[in-house]
């Protein structure tokens, strides 16, 4: 919607990771590194660890981007609490090959004679395994003797694991030793500084044809890493609302203020709520039970009025998307007109 007001060829700030939009911070660059000399070995595991939306599964895109496309079969597997022979077929449906209803010596079989035969045809494979910290023991076994297949010059398979933070210290423990031996590189995300914040910013907007409108001052920037953390996710959920907010106010700059202003209505709203604190559920929770005191109800009662406030600035932008909606239907069906529409401050 804020793509036409904006005259944006795309969305800049879509969560779903696309190697378009790949920036190449200290951090990733640096990881890239990490990963291209895995590669040139040709066997093993990789590792990238990073918090969550940190750019670990866009980061491995970027690298399958700059491979030669008719050498390489990559698949991704999410992992989830897998037992052995279910991570087996997860594996072999994951490369296309028929799994359903086979025993587990058949399901190693297909996978063998797949290997090979990509491998007779000049074909790297490569497997990535996503969530790797919910990896249980027996999982983490079979895809270490996957690795086991090989011909006379290298493994068949090569494999990627992505994982939360968490994942190192599980890496460290004595189950994980024979895995461990078979690491060939590994590398921590971490998040973006905030001159990174502001040029990740700009260059998602540069991908979509930006042309200075809107613009950002430096106090919107320092906003903007203060909230996010640095983390490329969170920074484009905050920016893509930023930029719906601008729309929606007919604004072709930003500052603190607005920046500030998008922040508390996040705030407001479930997925951006402090859990471990006594506002939001927790606070409510008490106050069903009796158990909060006169400080906790002055909490409280300013939080639902920041509630209510989000509300009231919510109203207004549901009317007008509703209106620009029927507005752009009814042009639709009477032909386009002139574009007389001017930026305002």
């Amino acid at each position: 919607m804020y793509e036409d007001f904006y005259r944006f060829s795309a969305k800049p700030f879509q969560l779903n990771p696309d190697p378009r939009f790949f920036f190449g911070s200290k951090g990733h660059k640096r990881a890239m590194a990490y990963l291209d000399y895995g590669l040139s070995l040709g066997e093993g595991f990789i590792v990238i660890t990073g918090e969550v939306g940190a750019g670990k599964t866009t980061l491995v895109r970027n690298l399958f981007r700059q491979l030669e496309a008719h050498n390489l079969v990559a698949a991704q597997l999410v992992s989830t609490q897998l037992d052995a022979e279910d991570t087996l077929r997860s594996v072999a449906a994951s490369f296309g090959l028929q799994h359903e209803g086979l025993p587990k010596s058949a399901l190693l079989k297909n996978l063998e004679d797949f290997l090979v035969a990509a491998t007779r045809q000049g074909k790297r494979v490569l497997l990535v395994v996503d969530e790797a910290q919910n990896l249980t023991q027996r999982a983490v076994e079979e895809l270490r003797m996957l690795s086991n297949f090989q011909n006379s010059e290298r493994s068949l398979i090569q494999t990627f694991l992505l994982g939360q933070p968490e994942f190192r210290g599980i890496l460290q423990s004595p189950d994980m030793q024979q895995l461990r031996q078979r690491v060939v590189a590994s590398y921590h995300l971490g998040p973006l500084d905030p001159d990174e914040t502001r040029g990740y910013i700009e260059h998602r907007l540069h991908t979509v044809g930006w042309q200075g409108v809107p613009s950002f001052d430096e106090g919107a920037f320092a906003a903007l890493h203060r909230f996010t953390g640095g983390i490329p996710r969170r920074i484009n959920t905050t920016c893509d609302r930023l930029l719906l907010f601008g729309f929606l106010e007919e604004k072709s700059h930003f500052g603190e203020a607005e920046v500030n202003e998008v922040i508390a209505d996040l705030k407001n709203e479930i997925a951006h709520q402090d859990f471990h604190g006594t506002t939001g559920v927790a606070a409510q929770s008490s106050a069903a039970t009796g158990g909060l005191g006169g400080e906790e109800m002055a909490r409280l009662a300013g939080r639902i009025e920041q509630v209510e406030r989000s509300v009231n600035r919510i109203l207004p932008i549901v009317r007008k998307i509703l209106y620009t909606v029927s507005e752009r239907h009814a042009s639709d069906e009477n032909g386009p007109e002139p574009d007389a529409r001017e930026f305002t401050h």
